[in-house]
């Protein structure tokens, strides 16, 4: 059986016993296999140490676990910068988080969990996985890498990540004013209007604006 039916398996197990808190049992996994032979799955899941089989019901190894918590961990993360970031829709967010969750890797997982800011729950609001990345007691605030321009403090600096703005003609002038992805900016003041610094320009923006410029944040 290719690995990605049994990813797809251990993330059914998983979701069940999370929502049910109750065993998973070999007709359930018939209708997640459909048409692949059952006895054949799990024969193939136990020796590979994902499951153990007790009568008609399927538990999840050690390993197995860890396994599961993994492709939990990537789909969830994966919606939530679909959602956050991207701002896909559900139906099209599910799906491409369903294909995410089979070939992101620990280093991108990691990176994407550190650029949302160590989200907790999904857009459906489940839980999701902690890694090694959120359990780090170096990590002092639980905040984006990547934040909104309007809500940096005075003072605090980065670089343009990216610009969410779908209104051409503000794209044309934060071109035209040379704020592109990429620019340095520092944050002069909040109040009465937000003021940056690009080097030695000092320039103004509204509110609005600022929400739609994306900035990383400077160590």
């Amino acid at each position: 059986m290719d690995q990605q039916k049994i990813d797809e398996i251990l993330e059914h197990i998983w979701t069940h016993e999370e929502e049910f808190q109750d065993r998973v049992d070999r007709n359930m996994v018939a209708r997640w296999l459909d048409p692949e032979p059952v006895e054949t799955a799990l024969a193939d899941m136990e020796r590979r140490d994902l499951v153990r089989i007790q009568n008609s019901f399927i538990v999840l190894s050690a390993s197995g676990k860890k396994a599961a918590e993994g492709i939990i961990r990537r789909h969830r993360l994966a919606e939530r910068l679909l959602k956050d970031v991207l701002e896909v829709g559900h139906e099209e967010m599910d799906s491409a988080a369903c294909e995410f969750e089979h070939f992101l890797s620990e280093e991108v997982t990691t990176s994407i969990c550190t650029l949302l800011g160590h989200p907790v729950r999904c857009p459906h609001g489940k839980v999701i996985p902690p890694g090694e990345c959120c359990r780090q007691k170096s990590r002092r605030a639980l905040r984006p890498l990547v934040q909104p321009l309007s809500e940096l403090s005075p003072g605090e600096e980065g670089k343009v990540a990216y610009i969410t703005t779908k209104s051409h003609p503000r794209l044309d002038r934060l071109s035209s004013l040379g704020l592109l992805p990429g620019t340095s900016v520092r944050v002069h003041q909040k109040q009465p209007t937000l003021v940056v610094f690009m080097g030695e320009t000092q320039l103004a923006l509204d509110s609005e604006t600022a929400r739609d410029i994306y900035i990383r944040r400077s160590s």
